[in-house]
């Protein structure tokens, strides 16, 4: 019987996904719990050995929680079950420790043999944040030479390729998921880094770099 513990403010959906889990006669479920505050109060008096855990909650969020559980119970598997599919939401969860990452729209069956395959040492994915995570690592990798010399971030590097693209602020902010204040700001580090002045000079480096 593998034991389970299930993160989501919504309580209406976590019920449906216990009572769903419950009907395979392999799950028990120890808790619900509202948010990442409430479940690190849980888990002082009960570990399960995995938690479904969905990201945006009050409080604290999934992410957050992620990296507290991970620190203090790493034996915990973590299967994040959330709508979000934006890419920095896929990737941060997955490098502070989650364990797999699936959709809530994910069909019953689909989701019991994602615990079982965790358990097992899998980690399981959705295909579509599959796809999201290889061009991740690809990015990454054909990107190395830019982290290494000029230290850029990999959220730098990524408003890098969207200024490359000739991306607007407004654009790259709606790719990202965050404020056009924010990309203000990530382009100021990269032009410090690159030392450079204007968008030419950074997209030349760029270029020059990745062979274009």
């Amino acid at each position: 019987m593998i034991t389970i513990g299930i993160v989501e403010d919504k309580r209406q959906i976590a019920e449906d996904l216990s009572e769903i889990l419950q009907t395979f006669n392999t799950f028990t479920i120890c808790f619900i719990a509202s948010n990442g505050l409430k479940l690190m109060e849980a888990l002082k008096l009960q570990q399960p050995q995995l938690l479904i855990m969905d990201i945006q909650m009050p409080q604290m969020d999934g992410i957050s929680a992620i990296k507290l559980v991970k620190e203090k119970y790493p034996h915990i598997k973590i299967i994040m079950h959330t709508v979000l599919q934006n890419d920095e939401s896929i990737i941060e969860s997955i490098l502070w420790g989650a364990n797999g990452y699936l959709l809530k729209n994910e069909k019953p069956q689909k989701i019991a043999d994602a615990i079982i395959d965790v358990m097992d040492g899998g980690a399981p994915l959705t295909p579509s944040i599959a796809q999201k995570l290889i061009r991740y690592l690809n990015f990454s990798k054909s990107t190395l030479p830019l982290k290494t010399e000029y230290h850029l971030s990999e959220r730098e590097q990524e408003i890098l390729l969207a200024i490359s693209e000739g991306l607007s602020y407004k654009r790259i902010a709606d790719r990202f998921f965050i404020s056009t204040k924010t990309v203000g700001k990530h382009i100021e580090n990269i032009y410090t880094k690159l030392q450079v002045n204007n968008k030419v000079d950074a997209v030349n480096i760029y270029r020059r770099f990745m062979g274009g």
